[in-house]
């Protein structure tokens, strides 16, 4: 009997290695969800027909061979459905691996030390034991097949005959989850086709940054539009469209929108916004922010290398080249940041020289509110040549608990004002069981991360200050829903209507909050169009004010 329950099992572990779809976890609500499982997989009719037909010797070989290849797919599937769920796209088995490290760092500072070492661990020993389970699951069907080999013909016949029928019938349970199932042989060729696939973009992606409009243009006609104006780029972490399109989020975010807007408007600002298409999802926000300042579509991390160990010409280069002074506010970081030099930044604030003594409110190190009021103290608020800043707010960073609360300017300190606040919300192991809860949640944040650099603007803002705005990328699919877009808002803020005047024939939204048909751009596309609008030779057209 134990032996007939092992068989058992061991079938149920293979047959489900090979047709889980890798998409379960992102099926759409009222979708039948064990159609899922009801797959016929053809990979495992091919492997059957393979032990029964070869020779004695040599079926053990071959079954640990099969096993193993299928403990290694089967391991690389869980690490899809887990990269789909959190940012939308399959694991790259050549240039993914640096950001498990990011994850477990993210995890650290999220739960703990301890708590990103256990789930490491169990993630090495789970792989492990799903390897091994299923080398040994294939060798125990091996000698069953060769125990009963006419049965075994006979179903692998029949099944065959089955497999044929669905497929030429495109019947299909689940979505992109078809009952003639080859999913295990797709993810194996997928798996292969990326070692050259990531060659020939390394050879790419080399000959797209040598196309570079801006590369020899005098420092004396860049930015001539914006001389003596402070240029303040507020990126928004994880400020995706969702927050503005799906119902829920939007019925927080559109109306503290709409009073950000008339908090700018009384203090004598205007502002334009539309989208970008960020370069990806969920997190690696790093490949936004480089596809934003470079021009170049930054969607993976060996573009990214290859990016920041170049001379390509920055946003931030631009503007240091032209005579601004350049810092980066990186509360986020907690190390020295050896790309800040690529990117051309004469000071770099983080979580190390920034004076926060108050609590850390998830990932983020402090609050939104603090990072501003500390950019305020020591550079904006000080006299000081024109100034180009990128300040990144980390407030809306998952895991979106607890959302600290605005203060008054004067009150924030060295950040202790934030004690009580960090003690506050749901516990987000509990948060993020609740669909509803967690999307509540995060446009809580975005509300709070936005409001803080409006609330900034609107106190400390004068006649010469320039806030763009934007998202580096949607929040995981949990939040932003099954199949989101990548777009994100940006949003340009001035009191000088010439600044505006300059990118009136963007077609951007009047606001901060971009209408359904603001134009979509590449998140790449930003750095030549902003250097074209306001550099030498552009003229500005005049918008009606």
């Amino acid at each position: 009997m134990p032996g007939h329950v092992l068989t058992v099992a061991a079938a149920v572990l293979v047959f489900l290695a090979l047709v889980v779809p890798e998409g379960i976890l992102r099926h759409r609500p009222g979708v039948f969800l064990p159609g899922a499982f009801l797959r016929i997989p053809l990979e495992g009719i091919l492997g059957a027909a393979l032990l029964i037909a070869a020779p004695a010797r040599a079926r053990r070989p071959l079954a640990a061979v099969l096993g193993a290849g299928l403990g290694a797919l089967a391991v690389l599937k869980v690490v899809n459905i887990g990269f789909l769920v959190v940012l939308g796209r399959r694991f790259n088995p050549v240039l993914d691996w640096p950001l498990f490290g990011d994850g477990y760092r993210a995890l650290a500072e999220t739960s703990g030390r301890a708590g990103a070492i256990g789930a490491a661990v169990g993630a090495v020993l789970g792989s492990a034991a799903l390897a091994v389970g299923l080398t040994l699951a294939v060798l125990r069907l091996a000698r069953l097949t060769a125990r009963h080999r006419l049965p075994a013909r006979r179903a692998v016949t029949a099944l065959l005959a089955a497999w044929m029928v669905f497929a030429l019938t495109g019947t299909t349970l689940f979505p992109a989850a078809p009952v003639a199932s080859d999913s295990a042989a797709g993810l194996a060729k997928r798996a292969f086709v990326t070692v050259p696939a990531a060659l020939r973009d390394r050879a790419t992606f080399t000959a797209e940054a040598r196309v570079d409009a801006f590369a020899k243009t005098p420092p004396s006609e860049l930015l001539t539009a914006l001389r003596g104006k402070d240029v303040v780029i507020g990126v928004v972490e994880s400020y995706g469209r969702s927050a503005l399109s799906d119902p829920l989020m939007a019925g927080i975010v559109g109306p503290a929108l709409a009073a950000g807007d008339k908090q700018l408007a009384a203090a004598g600002f205007a502002a334009r916004s539309g989208y970008l298409t960020s370069s990806t999802y969920g997190g690696g926000s790093w490949l936004a922010h480089a596809s934003f300042q470079s021009g170049l579509w930054i969607n993976n991390q060996q573009r990214y290398r290859q990016l920041v160990s170049g001379d390509r010409l920055t946003l931030t280069n631009a503007f240091h080249k032209a005579g601004w002074r350049t810092v980066g506010v990186e509360p986020g970081n907690t190390v020295a940041w050896p790309e800040a030099k690529f990117y051309g930044y004469d000071e770099v604030y983080d979580s190390r020289n920034m004076g926060y003594r108050g609590p850390r409110f998830g990932w983020s190190r402090m609050p939104d509110q603090f990072t501003l009021a500390a950019f305020q103290q020591k550079e904006y608020g000080r006299r000081h040549a024109p100034l180009m800043a990128e300040v990144t707010l980390t407030s809306s960073h998952e895991p979106w608990t607890p959302v600290p609360d605005m203060v008054d300017w004067d009150a924030v300190g060295d950040g202790t004002i934030y004690g009580p606040m960090a003690q506050r919300g749901e516990d987000r192991s509990v948060l993020w069981k609740k669909s509803k809860q967690v999307r509540t949640e995060y446009a809580r944040s975005v509300v709070y991360s936005v409001g803080s650099l409006v609330s900034w603007a609107e106190r400390y803002g004068d006649k010469d200050l320039v806030l763009v705005m934007f998202g580096d990328h949607q929040p995981i699919s949990l939040v932003s829903g099954h199949g989101a877009s990548h777009d994100v808002p940006v949003t340009i803020v001035a009191k000088d209507p010439a600044v505006l005047d300059r990118i009136a024939g963007w077609g951007w939204s009047p606001g901060l909050n971009p209408g359904p048909a603001a134009p979509v751009w590449k998140m790449s596309d930003f750095r030549d169009r902003f250097l074209t609008a306001y550099g030498k030779g552009a003229e500005p057209t005049r918008s009606p004010h």
